[in-house]
């Protein structure tokens, strides 16, 4: 089974989900999407996947979002994925990606719901928040 996260090493969060991935027994194909950006069509594929647009997908907070001005509501699909691609920081992370679905996982306990093995047992975060991930009914 293959399980993809698109991986940010400077984001707490998306430590927080490499290490539940790696807690449930896999390990994940890490894609650090800031260095190797996706493709255009991978990106698009991705997005199905979450059921999301790509507005959906931005990160505002630490990104040239508003310089670009790209809160503005005439600009397409297509130009956003633009931007995604140009500057790869807009893409909100941790995505992950398994065979029981995509997630975008924020909070980082969203990555229990695609996960083959979610039941990792308590899991302490970074900041040292306990998430307990008992065992969940599979998705459907």
């Amino acid at each position: 089974m293959t399980v993809t996260i698109w991986h940010n090493p400077s984001c707490g969060t998306s430590r927080n989900v490499l290490a539940m991935i790696r807690a449930s027994g896999e390990e994940p194909e890490v894609v650090q999407y800031l260095k190797t950006p996706p493709s255009r069509e991978r990106l698009k594929e991705v997005l199905g996947l979450l059921g999301m647009r790509p507005r959906d997908l931005m990160r505002e907070r630490g990104t040239p979002y508003h310089e670009l001005k790209l809160d503005d509501p005439d600009l397409s699909d297509n130009q956003l994925i633009d931007f995604m691609l140009s500057h790869p920081i807009l893409i909100n992370r941790p995505v992950v990606i398994t065979p029981r679905g995509a997630v975008l996982a924020r909070p980082s306990e969203k990555v229990l719901d695609v996960l083959p093995n979610p039941d990792i047992g308590d899991f302490t975060k970074e900041d040292g928040e306990v998430v307990s991930a008992r065992p969940r009914a599979p998705k459907t």
